[in-house]
């Protein structure tokens, strides 16, 4: 069993500028709702982009958002409409993080999400700055840390790492990514493990790849093959529970999922419990204090 006491291991692979990796932040803290310290987490840059891709145009970018936040209900600002984008150097800021702490590494990916999405360029220095100094991280160390050659080579060996998937992977094909000489994961993709030994009178898978967008279902389902012997916690008795637990604002939508409720009826409890900061399409709740 691993030093901290997880079962089981997720290598998560996403990239900060992919709208599907941060609509899929519902699933991921559902997740860490259900399982707790159960469950170990790493996370791994794709790097979408080392330049901005000339085929997303504005246009295509504001659409895609207004289409995502239709489906799931992340806040998104389309208006105006967003400039093409790297996400290299975004992403060398959090693998950057990492090699520190995963506990420096995710807020510091939340960040830099809720400014993206929220209407910020992405690989604007003054944006990774902002999403350091929110995430607890002094900027100029983190300029640091990102300059430093373990850094670039953290980030190239998570890039090989996204564009060599498993067998298991490849034969999902579908929700794989890239060209057909190099096909690579899509956000969020995760790698599942054992960490602990199976239980005797049960066998069990030893790894589960689930590349793509999936529903939190097929989450729990993997888990279930992995380690049957997991416990699952009760749903939030409140929404206030899941700000609590979290710890950081919220939107709508996460705590909706965490709840497993639907968003209407959650922005309705949450409308008399929380305070809300708007944010194009939504917004993010905070428990008032």
């Amino acid at each position: 069993m691993e030093e901290n006491g997880a079962t089981v291991r997720l290598r998560h692979f996403s990239d900060p500028g992919c709208p599907f990796g941060f609509s899929a932040e519902r699933q991921r803290l559902r997740l860490e709702w259900l399982y707790g310290d159960q469950l170990s987490w790493s996370t791994h840059m794709i790097v979408l982009s080392e330049e901005p891709n000339p085929s997303l145009t504005p246009e295509r970018l504001a659409k895609g958002r207004r289409t995502l936040f239709a489906r799931y209900g992340m806040p998104f600002v389309w208006t105006p409409a967003p400039a093409p984008h790297a996400t290299m150097q975004a992403c060398r800021a959090v693998v950057a993080a990492r090699l520190r702490s995963e506990d420096r590494c995710g807020p510091l990916l939340r960040r830099l999400r809720v400014l993206f999405f929220g209407g910020r360029a992405l690989d604007a220095p003054a944006t990774i700055a902002l999403a350091a100094e929110q995430a607890g991280i002094d900027a100029a160390e983190l300029e640091g840390w990102m300059a430093a050659p373990e850094a670039e080579e953290a980030m190239r060996e998570d890039m090989r790492a996204a564009r060599s998937p498993s067998p298991a992977s490849r034969a999902q094909d579908y929700k794989l990514g890239g060209p057909a000489e190099e096909r690579r994961y899509t956000c969020p993709s995760y790698e599942l493990e054992r960490t602990a030994p199976a239980p005797a009178d049960w066998a069990t898978a030893d790894r589960v790849d689930l590349p793509g967008f999936r529903p939190v279902e097929a989450y729990e389902a993997a888990l279930a093959n992995l380690a049957p012997e997991l416990t699952r916690r009760a749903d939030p008795e409140s929404p206030a529970d899941v700000l609590e637990w979290a710890g950081m604002p919220l939107a709508t939508a996460e705590v909706a999922a965490v709840c497993d409720a639907e968003i209407a009826d959650v922005r309705e409890q949450l409308g008399r419990l929380a305070s809300f900061e708007p944010v194009g399409s939504d917004g993010y709740w905070s428990l008032t204090r």
